[in-house]
């Protein structure tokens, strides 16, 4: 073991060595050309009532050890912490997972590297004969970190993970002098796939321009709607995936008794999965308490079957760690969240689920979205569906709806399952998630 931990306490060390760097320009302007390096523990001691922490960037071993020697000093000695429900729930694991340190580690991209990137997309991708396109954004940024985890238990874990990312967003001058937005995110794990593919950000670039100069206001009302991909994924983590947090209900006995295992809450077509192992935004194999990360139904045929759970909300509701205790950095303390979360394929074709439509909205992308017992989506892009066919573009101010009686009315969930990357905030931290879902259709949703 790398540290010697104190006898009667829980201990745990948590180092990070941290790496980013961006490049951004609006216009012709450069506004930001940096990289950052940071490195840094935190140190937790826990003795049954109360955790003592420390942090430091100073992590040498002996620095570190200095550290877990003055905290065991504060803390109270406890003979049977082993037993805690909380600490039970620590599970020992012992694992290096190190996918991103050989070729395409996002750290050996040198400065040019990052601005060619942007260079070439703006000669491939600005038209300056569209005049409506008034400012262009464009950003190339990547953050990499290596991950330690130990605790006296007997835990050591070391992972890493690295991300990069390019975007290109235009300000569009459209009907009535309205400004509009529009453009594209290229996430990806390495460098080499996000080249070349200037025909995704041009299709979304004459996507905006010509919703902002044809849009047509909508008529608030209550409408049959046909939710894409991207509008699906973003109803299924803020509508249910933050319901699914079990931190949440912890002293909240009216969520505990409505939130049931077992309980018929979505139309048997509907499945939602949260899970960290395959390669999308929110990969997690090990959480930040060194639990494995769980594949968890949260819904399974329509049913309530599952919850997101800390070791500590675990240990309260008298459930099972599925390892989805996250901090955003060493500095902060893991609590919970969700990592690759969407709702399963269906058996429904797309244009079928269109097609059935007569008269009704479909939204195509979205600016925000928030949930709770209501959902709010406030949506980029929307469409009319006129027997059948998309037609004319929509200005859609907002989309509402009740979160159980949506998941109900969801009455068609397509083949078309689609990831997307983001990062979630809560409580003060942003981690890096995965949101997914196919093409769905909805009854009845209420459009201002």
């Amino acid at each position: 073991m790398k540290y010697k931990f104190p006898k009667d306490l829980y201990a745990e060390v948590r180092i990070e060595d941290f790496k980013s760097a961006n490049f951004s320009m609006k216009n012709d302007d450069v506004l930001g050309n940096s990289e950052v390096m940071v490195k840094g523990a935190m140190i937790r001691i826990f003795d049954g009532n109360l955790w003592y922490t420390a942090e430091t960037n100073d992590i040498d071993t002996k620095s570190i050890q200095k550290k877990i020697n003055e905290l065991a000093k504060i803390a109270k000695p406890n003979k049977d912490i082993l037993e805690n429900p909380i600490v039970k729930n620590f599970s020992v694991n012992k694992a290096e997972i190190l996918k991103f340190q050989g070729k395409g580690n996002l750290r050996d991209l040198t400065k040019k590297d990052r601005e060619d990137i942007v260079k070439y997309y703006r000669k491939k991708c600005i038209d300056k004969s569209i005049t409506e396109i008034k400012v262009v954004h464009t950003s190339f940024w990547y953050n990499s970190k290596i991950k330690e985890f130990y605790t006296s238990k007997g835990t050591q874990i070391i992972q890493d993970y690295q991300r990069c990312c390019f975007n290109m967003w235009f300000e569009i001058t459209g009907r009535q002098g309205v400004t509009y937005g529009g453009g594209k995110n290229l996430w990806e794990f390495y460098f080499k796939d996000i080249k070349k593919r200037e025909a995704e950000i041009i299709e979304a670039r004459d996507r905006a321009v010509d919703f902002a100069k044809n849009n047509v206001p909508v008529t608030p009302g209550e409408y049959v709607c046909v939710l894409a991909p991207t509008v699906t994924s973003v109803f299924t983590h803020e509508s249910f995936g933050h319901k699914s947090e079990a931190d949440f209900m912890l002293n909240d006995k009216t969520l505990q008794k409505e939130w049931t295992m077992g309980k018929l809450v979505a139309n048997p077509k509907v499945s939602i999965v949260d899970e960290g192992d395959t390669m999308h935004h929110g990969y997690c194999p090990y959480d930040d308490e060194g639990n494995k990360k769980k594949e968890v139904y949260l819904i399974k045929d329509g049913i309530l079957s599952g919850r997101l759970h800390d070791a500590k909300s675990a240990a309260v509701l008298g459930e099972e760690p599925t390892g989805n205790a996250r901090a955003q950095d060493y500095n902060n303390s893991p609590m919970v969240r969700m990592t690759n979360t969407y709702m399963l394929a269906g058996p429904d074709k797309p244009e079928d689920i269109i097609k059935g439509v007569k008269d009704g909205i479909y939204v195509y992308d979205w600016n925000y979205g928030t949930g709770n017992s209501t959902f709010t989506i406030q949506p980029q892009k929307c469409y009319r569906i006129k027997n059948g066919k998309l037609a004319e573009p929509l200005l859609v101010n907002v989309v509402t709806g009740s979160v159980f009686q949506t998941l109900f009315d969801i009455d068609a969930v397509g083949t078309d399952l689609q990831f997307f990357s983001g990062t979630c905030g809560k409580n003060g931290q942003s981690m890096p998630t995965a949101t997914g879902g196919p093409t769905i259709r909805v009854k009845k949703l209420t459009i201002n």
